[in-house]
Parts: structure tokens; C-alpha cells; sequence
């Protein structure tokens, strides 16, 4: 009986992870429909563009409110969830606060830096919500964002707010469970953890027996891990999911210059036929300057894109800062590109 939590939560993360991995091998079916392209140049300098612009949010910060508050809500979200790690160990093997012993001062200083994160985290979140259901915002009432991407966008808020209370209610709970040396929280009298928000939300919790502690902290600990099992599936169906392609997506990333791209050899060898006034317009082309398979000009389905492009597609996180760009778009012009790469996507 007594290992039967440990049982379900393994089985409970074996489905969550063996869900999501399917579903990413559907999306990369999805992704090799495409026309395959060669990005396998210059490792050194993808590497360094991916680090600079996924992980160091570089193009963010170019926008220093709304740039910092994506930074805020993107650092909380990885840092957290390093605990998650904690987490996995500790549901397997019924062990409480792992790491503690092994890191010493510097988990009371993780635990303490997740809890302030976690706070700003619901702050953030919850501007980012007023700005897209409050404020007039343009591009986030065009018509493609009505129904379900207005939606999506709003779940992940509400998910955000609900693992982020949750992690502090069981951090709360459980600070309290250590100070008073309950069994299976108690660490000869050494409190494992730093708690600079939680200890002001155990507050509300400090009049209460051991017994319903344990349930809250308990209750809040499995609804906490599921979420995330929820949250991690839940990402194959949303724009969020952007969080994990936009490295590849940026790896794999042109290059060049904006604004360079490569001629089609067929439609060369046609121009410059064309302004040779020497040459005979009933020559046959020459066929070493022809493609072999012409490529169609535009695409008039998934299969004229290649697999860049429909990573890119995934990858699109919906902000419609492209189309508040777009000239066309600017002159009233009913043409977005948003809207072409979410009907990609879908």
C-alpha cells in the first residue's frame, strides 16, 4: 500500500510523456511533408544566433515593456520548472525535497529565486491579460484571432496563474509542516528551503492542523505535476508551442541579408534571354542553365513549401507584429501575413 502513490504517479508520467511524445512525432511527419532545404551551413554562427535570439531573447528587448515582461514570464516559466525535476524524483521514490542535502545553501537560494519568480510571474501575466482583453490593441482584435486563438491565449494565462499559486500554496504548506517537525516533512529541525513569498501566503494556513495541511500541501503538490502533464500536451494543439521550436527555428534560421533571395535559374535564363538583343528568341535554351524540375512559382499547397517554412509555421506565436508591419496590410489591403502562416499551421 504503501508504494501505490509512487506507482501512479509513475504511470500518470509515463502516459503524459509517452502522449507528447507522439504528438511531436506527428508534427515532425507534418514538418517532412515539405521540400527538404540545406540550413546545414555555418554551425558556429546558427549556434551563436540561437543562443543570442531563443535563449537570450535577444529581438524582445528591442520593445523594453512588453519585451521585458516576456522575459520575466520566459525566464520564471524555465527556472521554475528546473524544480519540476525535484519533483519527478521525488513522486518516484516518495523521497521529500531531494536535492536539499546535497546542495545546501544554494537550494535555500533556488527555492527562494523560484518563489520570487513565481510572484512575478502572476503580476506579469496578469498585464499581459488586460493588454489582450482590456486595451484596444489592434492587432490582437483582427479577425484572425477571434474564437479559438483569442482562447488559447487566455488558457495559457489562466494556467500560468494556476501552477504558479499552487507552487507557492505547497511551498506555504510545507514550510509550515517543517517548522512544526511533522513526520515525513521534518529534518532534525533544519528547514530545507527559502521561502520569501510563501511564507507571507502561510499565513492564511497557519491555524490549521497537521492533518488538513497535509492534505493541502498534498493536494496541491499532484494538481501542480499534472498541470504541468497537462500544460506539456496541451502545447502540440497551441501557438505555445513556440517555447521549444523557437530554437530549431532559429538554428535553422536565412542567413542572408533581409530582402536576398535566389533567383530561379529557369526564369534567369528566360531574362537574360530576353535583354541579349543579339540573341535568337527562337534558340532552345541552354540546358545546363535549367532546372532539372522546375519549381512552381508559389505554393498551392503544403507540399510547395518546404520544411522551414512549415517549422516556421509551427513556430508562429500569433503576436501579428508582421502584419502591423505588412505595407500592404498598412493601406488597408485585406492581407496578413498571420493569418497565412496560422492557416498553414493548420
Amino acid at each position: 500500500m504503501e508504494y501505490i502513490p509512487q506507482i501512479i504517479f509513475a504511470l500518470l508520467l509515463i502516459a503524459g510523456v509517452g502522449y507528447f511524445t507522439s504528438n511531436i512525432r506527428k508534427m515532425i511527419r507534418n514538418i517532412k511533408l515539405g521540400r527538404e532545404v540545406d540550413r546545414s551551413d555555418n554551425k558556429k554562427e546558427r549556434w551563436a544566433q540561437m543562443a543570442r535570439i531563443a535563449l537570450g531573447q535577444s529581438k524582445m528587448i528591442r520593445r523594453p515593456i512588453a519585451g521585458f515582461l516576456h522575459v520575466v514570464v520566459y525566464v520564471g516559466f524555465v527556472i521554475i520548472n528546473i524544480e519540476v525535476l525535484e519533483i519527478i524524483i521525488d513522486g518516484l521514490f516518495g523521497t521529500h525535497r531531494i536535492f536539499a542535502p546535497y546542495l545546501g545553501g544554494v537550494y535555500d537560494f533556488l527555492i527562494g529565486t523560484f518563489e520570487i519568480l513565481a510572484l512575478l510571474v502572476l503580476v506579469t501575466v496578469v498585464v499581459f491579460w488586460i493588454r489582450r482583453n482590456a486595451m484596444n490593441i489592434k492587432r490582437f482584435t483582427m479577425g484572425e484571432l477571434k474564437g479559438w486563438p483569442k482562447n488559447d491565449a487566455n488558457y495559457i494565462l489562466y494556467f500560468e496563474v494556476v501552477l504558479m499559486s499552487l507552487f507557492l500554496i505547497m511551498n506555504a504548506t510545507d514550510f509550515i509542516l517543517q517548522t512544526r517537525g511533522v513526520e515525513g516533512y521534518a529534518h532534525a529541525g533544519e528547514i530545507f528551503g527559502s521561502f520569501p513569498v510563501s511564507q507571507f501566503v502561510a499565513v492564511f494556513f497557519e491555524n490549521m492542523a497537521d492533518t488538513t495541511l497535509i492534505v493541502i500541501e498534498r493536494a496541491a503538490w499532484w494538481i501542480h505535476i499534472v498541470g504541468i502533464l497537462i500544460f506539456l500536451n496541451y502545447l502540440y494543439w497551441s501557438k505555445h508551442l513556440h517555447i521549444m521550436l523557437a530554437f530549431p527555428n532559429v538554428y535553422f534560421a536565412k542567413l542572408t541579408p533581409k530582402g536576398q533571395f535566389t533567383n530561379m535559374e529557369a526564369v534567369t535564363a528566360e531574362v537574360k534571354l530576353m535583354m541579349d538583343p543579339d540573341a535568337d528568341p527562337f534558340a532552345a535554351p541552354d540546358p545546363a542553365a535549367m532546372d532539372e524540375d522546375p519549381a512552381s512559382l508559389g505554393a498551392s499547397d503544403i507540399f510547395d513549401l518546404d520544411q522551414v517554412q512549415l517549422l516556421n509555421a509551427y513556430t508562429c506565436t500569433e503576436c501579428g507584429r508582421c502584419t502591423s508591419e505588412c505595407p500592404a496590410n498598412i493601406t488597408g489591403k485585406k492581407l496578413s501575413p498571420r493569418a497565412i502562416m496560422m492557416k498553414t499551421r493548420d
